[in-house]
């Protein structure tokens, strides 16, 4: 299963307050912005680097107390919550997941950018919680 890095995803208390650093400080620049209802979250999406196929600084505000991400941010704090992998078969990893034993927390289903996802708990993979991305 080949992979590599589409983006790193931060929880913050406010998206606002992220960017004054990320944009205002270190000159990144938001290149999308959505809502993902299904996971409560505001989100803000800032390439690291250049390129179609850059790695990406995934900015994660919670919609309601309810949301993974308030609870993340409850229990730990504003920090590096998820890690995303692109893969070229999202379906053959699941498979391959499942059949090894990894837990995962839902099923593929659409996320930001309307691409298709799922995660694996961090049981699996070291103690991070791992996202893997449909290419």
């Amino acid at each position: 299963m080949a992979a590599e890095i589409d983006h790193l995803g931060i929880a913050v208390r406010t998206l606002e307050e992220a960017l004054r650093f990320y944009e205002g400080i270190l000159g990144m620049e938001v290149t999308g912005r959505e809502t993902v209802e299904v996971e409560g979250v505001k989100v803000a999406m800032l390439p690291a680097g250049a390129g179609a196929d850059a790695a990406r600084i995934e900015l994660l505000e919670a919609t309601d107390e309810n949301s993974t991400i308030a609870k993340f941010i409850e229990k730990r704090g504003p920090g590096l919550h998820h890690i995303a992998l692109r893969v070229d078969d999202l379906s053959a990893a699941v498979d391959r997941l499942r059949s090894e034993g990894a837990r995962l927390l839902n099923e593929p289903r659409p996320g930001a950018g309307g691409h298709i996802y799922v995660f694996v708990h961090p049981s699996a993979t070291g103690g991070v919680l791992l996202e893997l991305i449909q290419k």
